[in-house]
């Protein structure tokens, strides 16, 4: 879940400012988390405490009303009794990577990841973006090779991810729907070869950045056994207390990689 969060907060001066280039610091004095980490710690949340993912997610989101949640996510956020607003935005993928890490069954990710998104996102898509995601990071997290990986997601969820990122590079362009972001960002992390390479591969493509590296980012910890202290450390200076609080139950109570150090920070 680190991973993911490290890249939101990576990705965030990137969002509005894509670069086509690999080669960038990882953290500048502009990085931030997003609503990407407040959602993602928020679904993490919900499974430590069978709160619903709803309950959950309007909970936290309204502590951070400032993350940079899009319009019609904001309204849903602020709503009394809210619905779903049949979206197809990849807010869905960008905060399940939690499940992927708490869950040891494959058709319990796939169901607990429907109902993350169902609650807003209830487009055939968005649900689609927030499995395949949840799937990749259990995939990864359970030993599968890339290409198993590869072979799984395309078959279950009709992916292309034959696709290279020199290919997709010259042409990809801001976008914030699941079908056009999620395969993008599981390739990212597809032809990495660390951590950082997924995360330097995401932002490279030059789209929606923070999302891109959320994604890849949760996928990449998973594969790769954990995240590298350094960036763990950044994460933990970055985020509020509250919210590292509940990263560091997440952690302990799922036994994840560099759960030790991240007690001690």
């Amino acid at each position: 879940m680190i991973g993911a969060i490290a890249g939101d907060i990576i990705g965030s001066v990137y969002e509005r400012n894509p670069i086509k280039i690999r080669e960038f610091p990882l953290f500048s004095t502009g990085c931030c988390f997003t609503d990407d980490s407040v959602l993602t710690i928020a679904v993490a949340r919900a499974i430590l405490e069978g709160t619903g993912y709803l309950a959950a997610i309007q909970q936290l989101g309204r502590q951070y009303p400032h993350a940079g949640y899009g319009g019609t996510f904001i309204r849903w956020l602020f709503a009394e009794n809210p619905e779903p607003y049949n979206s197809w935005g990849n807010g869905s993928a960008m905060r399940v990577s939690a499940i992927g890490f708490a869950f040891d069954d494959l058709e319990r990710v796939l169901l607990e990841s429907e109902q993350s998104a169902r609650i807003s996102h209830n487009h055939p898509e968005g649900i689609k973006g927030a499995q395949a995601t949840a799937a990749a990071v259990f995939l990864a997290r359970t030993g599968t090779d890339r290409e198993g990986i590869r072979t799984e997601i395309e078959n279950r969820f009709d992916y292309d991810l034959s696709r290279t990122l020199a290919n997709i590079r010259p042409g990809y362009r801001f976008d914030v729907s699941c079908q056009g972001s999620v395969p993008e960002a599981i390739i990212a992390f597809l032809e990495s070869s660390s951590y950082e390479d997924a995360v330097r591969n995401a932002i490279s493509l030059g789209g929606d950045s923070d999302t891109l590296t959320c994604i890849a980012g949760g996928i990449a910890e998973a594969y790769y056994g954990g995240v590298p202290h350094f960036i763990i450390a950044k994460v933990h200076s970055t985020l509020t207390d509250d919210l590292w609080q509940i990263v560091q139950r997440f952690y302990q109570t799922f036994q994840l990689p560099f759960t030790d150090f991240v007690m001690s920070l």
